[in-house]
């Protein structure tokens, strides 16, 4: 099936895009797997490569960096590519890199291969993101997007205990095999349900400087990424926090509540973001705030702390699907390069958020609930120069 598109959206849509929606979303899965994997399987990685648990975490760190870093470099480079051939290059990507770590016996392979894999996906969720909200109405892009964009919060929830209850029978490296299986059966699945979509036309040049002169693109970055840097700060540190209220045995129980709430947090807001997108970008951000402050007073009583995890969890679960689609919203035909500048912001503050709280952590780990309290203020402060309170 052939679509042929106006600058911005198809003009024959497809009449059931729901097989080639899900078929993005398991492309996203994939990246999210790839990237959370190795935190779940660490230790007889770093084992097996011969490195220590430091060195090896270093695998995760070097995949965050590298996506902040090239999104939006390669997603300028490749934006006159045609849309699917772009995706099965991507897929066709974290199949051989994945590949690549299951067989190396060398740590900086392992390494290089990660930091490829990083490259990979920082292309891939700014494709996805404008991919899916062509293929549909105008009126439906959001729900569109929450599909599409599914196998983040899955991703995230089931990566890490996925990946450490497969390495422990089957061993790390064939988790890693299997990654690169699931890819290749992936490239058939978009060949045959994803319909071709046409990159940017002859003669533009993606710049950058137009891009960020769009209205309210500046303060939805900056929104972005202290959203992004105060969820990083506390979520990273989220063990010692529970250990450090007398609750450690209780991280899995939390953690398995914030995974599955995200689930349902994409879902809600799937149903709200075509018609209410600035409703939708407070309500997750002072939502969170709010949880935070929760945390950081009521945290000592378990059942305070597990149902401020889970209404965490829930207002994060459809964030970064709201950015994207607002990013998609505000920058129309530079939707892709609009949204690598928001993947990079993300995936920077992912790094640095880490960093921030390994400080506070270190030496005064009490102020680690209160920083975040006070970055996450900004998104609630500036959600309302984003965009008009409901699109027509």
């Amino acid at each position: 099936m052939d679509v042929t598109v106006s600058p911005g959206r198809a003009t024959r849509l497809p009449a059931r895009p729901l097989p080639a929606l899900l078929a993005l979303a398991t492309s996203v899965f994939l990246g999210c797997l790839t990237e959370v994997v190795p935190a779940g399987i660490l230790l007889p990685a770093a084992a097996d490569l011969g490195v220590s648990p430091s060195l090896a975490g270093q695998l995760v760190t070097g995949y965050a960096i590298a996506t902040a870093v090239t999104a939006l470099p390669l997603t300028a480079a490749t934006a006159r590519m045609p849309r699917r051939k772009l995706l099965l290059v991507l897929v066709a990507g974290f199949a051989a890199t994945n590949l690549a770590v299951a067989v190396s016996p060398w740590f900086a392979l392992v390494l290089v291969a990660r930091v490829a894999s990083g490259a990979i996906t920082g292309v891939l969720w700014s494709l996805v993101a404008n991919y899916a909200m062509r293929l549909v109405p105008a009126e439906r892009s959001g729900r569109a997007l929450a599909v599409a964009m599914a196998g983040t919060p899955l991703g995230f929830a089931l990566g890490v205990p996925a990946g450490a209850a497969l390495g422990e029978l089957v061993g790390w490296r064939w988790v890693f095999a299997g990654m690169a299986l699931v890819a290749l059966a992936l490239l058939w699945w978009i060949l045959a349900v994803v319909p071709p979509l046409p990159g940017e036309p002859p003669g533009e040049r993606a710049r950058l400087g137009p891009v960020l002169a769009t209205p309210g693109l500046r303060p939805l970055l900056l929104l972005v990424v202290t959203f992004s840097l105060a969820h990083n700060i506390f979520y990273t540190y989220l063990g010692p926090f529970y250990a450090g209220r007398g609750h450690g045995g209780l991280l899995s129980t939390g953690l398995l509540l914030f995974g599955l709430a995200t689930v349902a947090g994409l879902w809600l807001v799937g149903l709200t973001l075509d018609r209410h997108p600035r409703a939708v970008l407070l309500g997750c951000a002072a939502t969170v705030v709010g949880c935070f402050v929760v945390l950081a007073v009521g945290g000592d009583h378990p059942a305070v702390l597990l149902a401020a995890s889970a209404l965490w969890g829930l207002a994060f679960g459809g964030a970064p699907t709201s950015f994207q689609a607002v990013t998609a919203v505000l920058a129309g035909r530079r939707a892709d390069l609009a949204q690598s500048v928001t993947v990079a912001g993300w995936n920077g503050a992912v790094a640095g958020g880490a960093l921030i709280g390994g400080v506070l952590l270190g030496s005064a780990s009490g102020l680690l609930a209160w920083a975040a309290v006070a970055l996450m203020t900004v998104p609630v402060l500036v959600a309302g120069r984003v965009l008009p309170a409901r699109r027509r």
